[in-house]
């Protein structure tokens, strides 16, 4: 992603500048510094190439999320989640029972972009009593201001409670046989 915005960059600068330097006379000149433009007579071709030569501020927006972003987003949810609750545990309900778990880790080989402004991580947490749950979240937003729309109970010590399907393009979540 940074090699795309650094690409877009140099387009950018280089269509930006690049009408001044068809008119030089020199393709290798340098246009004169800023402090030596008090030193070219008003009028004379070389003061119109300099202002037009400098490029002005650029600034690229993207709306598009990082995996980094994605797991930035459901570390601050956990981290908040957690802030919030008495005990300092994470909390997630399954089949009526409160779960309070701590995050043991974010599965960043998992997250992914789903389309359409959603994405999806999944990290494993650790009950008090040692149960190990795989817990799936799926997200909507941009980056640094995410949501979480779902949370479920994927694994409960490595077995699945379901499994993902992709369906026209599309993945759901099917049950276990």
């Amino acid at each position: 992603m940074i090699a795309r915005l650094i690409v877009i960059l140099f387009v950018s600068l280089f269509f930006a500048s690049g009408s001044s330097r068809l008119d030089a006379q020199h393709p290798f000149q340098q246009p004169p510094q800023v402090n030596q433009l008090s030193q070219i007579p008003a009028g004379s071709s070389q003061q119109t190439a300099t202002t037009t030569a400098r490029s002005p501020q650029i600034k690229i927006e993207t709306n598009q999320v990082s995996n980094a972003d994605i797991s930035a987003g459901i570390k601050r949810h956990i981290a908040t989640e957690r802030k919030s609750s008495a005990d300092r545990k994470f909390h997630v309900n399954y089949r009526g029972k409160n779960l309070a778990l701590d995050l043991v880790r974010v599965h960043e080989d998992r997250l992914s972009s789903l389309g359409g402004g959603k994405y999806f991580a999944c990290v494993d947490m650790k009950a008090a009593d040692g149960t190990i749950y795989d817990i799936d979240f799926s997200m909507a937003g941009q980056p640094r201001n995410m949501t979480v729309t779902e949370t479920s109970v994927h694994k409960i010590n490595g077995k699945p409670l379901y499994n993902w399907k992709e369906q026209g393009g599309v993945w759901k979540k099917v049950r276990v046989s």
